[in-house]
């Protein structure tokens, strides 16, 4: 905190002092009846282009300890190269028939933001550079979804096959699939999209393609399987029901309402685009597993953490439903650490004195949109080795006075 500094006054009669006591005396008390409750101050947005910044002391935070979170956060960077294509080629070019379908960029530096109330109390690095987020983007396709239930079309516990008839989700098996069990991935489904077989993303350790094909189908909604094809079989989905390229929706219902930045980009795959009513749509990716996927800035993944911790309002204009972000973010019954496409701290998943209510966007090469409703905290940290992120973040909640 800021000294404070005590100017030197001459001498009040004393008459007048008294005088002055009496009426302020009779203010506050006017005011103690005119209301129950003391004032609070609004909740604070920031304007676009702005974000207000705060001392962290003057927010509860020990402020030596929350820069030795922060500097953790720098000190345990992710051991990929700055040629990301190299860093996917890595990681899922064993996969048959791989190949990167999305446009990739070169990643930056690590960077980050704190915010405490609303307001930023600790940054790092270029918050402003886009870059590419991988699997947190998943967590913005679910929130399109959440549009689409909100404005009535689609029902989460309805059948996908009731609305996309085009055959992908015909058979006994996939004609059993719900929109729930392809936000939870939980579906099973069984198919090729965009080339790409289910079975080919993250295929098992051991076996053939064959083996992998004649797989026993699990019934939906039992088993939970993190799976890229199905994930981008949800975006489709919803571009047949909503027939409008879903980052037009997005930038509309939510990018511009909370003064995000015109720099976000959210692509698809060179052989993605559709036809829908005559035009040709490019259906996006919910990640960059193949390429493609959201690039955005780091104060841009805050603010869209911000409306999540507001529970879907901003600046008293609602924008999505309190309750699609509660059933988004509850246990999935086969997954008790995953909602709809974003991760929780439950099951087996738990940081030490994190409350266990934190729900976050999570990617690959360390990239968290993390909300915490119970401090009022949200963080967003790129490029951090993703086994760091629960010790950071308990830095970050004891760095927390009490």
């Amino acid at each position: 905190m800021g000294n404070i500094s005590i100017e030197n006054k001459p001498l009040i009669r004393v008459k007048s002092i008294l005088t002055t006591i009496i009426l302020f005396a009779l203010i506050i008390s006017s005011s103690a009846q005119s209301r129950n409750t003391p004032a609070v101050s609004p909740p604070y947005f920031p304007p676009y282009g702005q974000w207000e910044h705060r001392n962290p002391g003057a927010m509860g935070f020990d402020t030596a300890a929350l820069r030795s979170a922060v500097n953790f956060a720098i000190d345990n960077e992710i051991n990929y190269p700055k040629d990301l294509r190299i860093a996917i080629m890595q990681t899922y070019g064993h996969e048959p028939g791989f190949r990167i379908m999305g446009p990739v960029i070169d990643r930056g530096e690590p960077s980050g933001v704190i915010i405490k109330n609303g307001y930023i109390v600790a940054s790092w690095g270029d918050t402003e550079r886009p870059e590419l987020t991988f699997s947190a983007t998943k967590s913005y396709l679910s929130t399109v979804a959440g549009l689409a239930s909100d404005d009535g079309l689609i029902s989460v516990n309805d059948r996908v096959a009731g609305y996309v008839t085009d055959g992908t989700f015909s058979g006994p098996h996939n004609s059993q699939i719900t929109w729930e069990h392809l936000l939870n991935q939980s579906s099973d489904w069984s198919g090729t999209l965009f080339g790409v077989p289910d079975w080919a993303d993250r295929p098992p350790r051991t076996g053939t393609p064959d083996d992998w094909q004649r797989r026993e189908l699990l019934e939906p909604g039992t088993a939970y399987e993190y799976n890229d094809v199905r994930v981008n079989l949800l975006a489709y989905s919803l571009l047949q029901v909503c027939r409008r390229p879903l980052p037009v929706i997005l930038k509309e219902r939510i990018m511009d309402p909370i003064s995000a930045s015109t720099t976000w980009r959210w692509n698809g795959y060179d052989n993605s685009w559709v036809t829908i009513d005559g035009q040709m749509i490019q259906s996006v990716s919910g990640g960059a597993h193949f390429g493609g996927g959201l690039i955005i800035s780091t104060l841009d993944h805050a603010r869209f953490g911000l409306l999540f911790l507001r529970n879907g309002e901003w600046n008293g204009k609602r924008l999505i439903s309190e309750d699609w972000i509660k059933k988004a973010t509850a246990p999935s019954p086969a997954n008790s650490s995953y909602g709809y496409m974003w991760w929780l701290l439950r099951g087996d998943t738990k940081w030490e004195g994190v409350p266990e209510n934190v729900f976050y966007a999570s990617g690959m090469g360390g990239n968290f949109v993390i909300a915490d409703q119970t401090n009022d905290l949200v963080v967003v940290v790129r490029w951090i080795n993703p086994s760091k992120i629960s010790e950071m973040m308990t830095m970050i909640v004891k760095s927390l006075r009490q």
